[in-house]
């Protein structure tokens, strides 16, 4: 019914995440990609410029009918807010004032969210270290669908209710798989949004706060912005976890798209990352690639094989048992994996594209053709 999905469940791999391989192995080659790292000096004077306009413009299209401005919230306001939301991403990374002074960067990421509405700076970078430390580790990263998402959302009409939802379960998924308890700075703030949500309704009203928190909402759910939750790590091409989208889109999104370098790099701001991958561009040419996010909200709807479970992952408690418990920061083995631009590999035997792919226990799929290794 309604192109049912033949998945029925996540696909399990049973080894670290590549980007740490692979960053260890490029920067060996390319040590000068470490000058990229640090504080972008720009980044501030756009994001505020960013707020502002939002906030000026919210007090004008208050004054219109509830129909434009939905339309604006669609077309204009939403998609600034979405826009800084991907701000909060890097800035959640300390790339305004850098590692050395991290309160002020959070406290620069409650400036951003003011538009946004919803109180999500604070909580998102509690969450995200975890996104990059433990990709794709069941109950550790909540960017994961849950099993019942994958279980529900089987078919065409129930993968666009999906979509629709998505700002829901991207609010909600981290209290349920991995609840915290609340910080002094996620109260603050809380408070800081609910103080400035006031003033907007005060001064323009509740069509000014819809314009705010409806444009947020409606540019997360069915938006082709939003497509880059799902261009990022939904897996297109089995065994590969993470892919970058080389498209127009990237312009306004802090090139959230070159998601690929991001994370083997995350602590190189969104506008440098376009410079690794031409320092490094045999690293990341022959890798799968978006180049649409139309593209790929049209595949996820329409293919059989993606869905919500369409996610490589893996239980850590498996493989590293009592002492990952006791320790999180515990270093784990991780493949040498990487692609060269001649699709010839170091340390690993080449298969085919006539092969199959190897899911037997050791074996992790990397890149365009299936190669196996030993996990030491």
């Amino acid at each position: 019914m309604g192109g049912q999905v033949s998945r029925n469940d996540f696909e399990w791999v049973y080894t670290q995440q590549p980007h740490v391989a692979r960053r260890k192995i490029i920067l060996e080659k390319y040590p000068e990609i470490k000058k990229l790292m640090g504080p972008d000096p720009h980044l501030k004077y756009i994001v505020s410029a960013m707020v502002l306009f939002q906030i000026i413009s919210c007090y004008y299209i208050s004054r219109l009918s509830m129909w434009w401005i939905l339309l604006f919230a669609y077309c204009l306001g939403g998609v600034i807010n979405h826009s800084l939301t991907l701000a909060i991403h890097d800035i959640s990374h300390n790339v305004i004032f850098g590692n050395y002074y991290p309160v002020s960067n959070r406290l620069f990421g409650m400036w951003a969210n003011l538009p946004i509405g919803i109180p999500m700076s604070i909580a998102f970078k509690k969450y995200h270290v975890e996104h990059h430390r433990y990709l794709g580790s069941d109950n550790w990263d909540t960017d994961l669908p849950t099993k019942w998402e994958g279980t529900f959302f089987q078919n065409i009409p129930l993968k666009i209710l999906w979509l629709f939802l998505q700002p829901l379960f991207y609010a909600l998924r981290p209290a349920v798989v991995k609840p915290k308890l609340l910080t002094k700075l996620e109260i603050l703030n809380y408070v800081v949004q609910l103080l400035f949500d006031a003033m907007i309704y005060y001064f323009c009203g509740i069509k000014g706060l819809f314009y705010f928190i409806g444009g947020t909402i409606i540019s997360m759910g069915l938006h082709p912005m939003a497509a880059h939750f799902i261009s990022e790590h939904y897996m297109f091409d089995r065994g590969y976890e993470t892919y970058s989208y080389y498209g127009i889109w990237n312009k306004i999104t802090f090139n959230v798209g070159y998601h690929m370098e991001h994370h083997d790099f995350p602590y190189i701001p969104g506008s440098r990352l376009p410079e690794v991958t031409r320092i490094a561009a045999e690293f990341y040419e022959s890798l799968p690639q978006h180049d649409s996010y139309l593209r790929v909200i049209w595949e996820f709807l329409m293919h059989k094989d993606i869905g919500p479970y369409a996610r490589v992952k893996r239980e850590y408690d498996d493989l590293f048992g009592e002492r990952k418990r006791k320790n999180p920061f515990l270093k784990v083995d991780t493949p040498s994996v990487y692609p060269m631009k001649d699709l010839e590999w170091v340390g690993f035997k080449m298969h085919g594209p006539d092969k199959d792919w190897k899911g037997n226990e050791g074996c992790f799929q990397t890149t365009m053709n299936a190669v196996c290794s030993e996990v030491k």
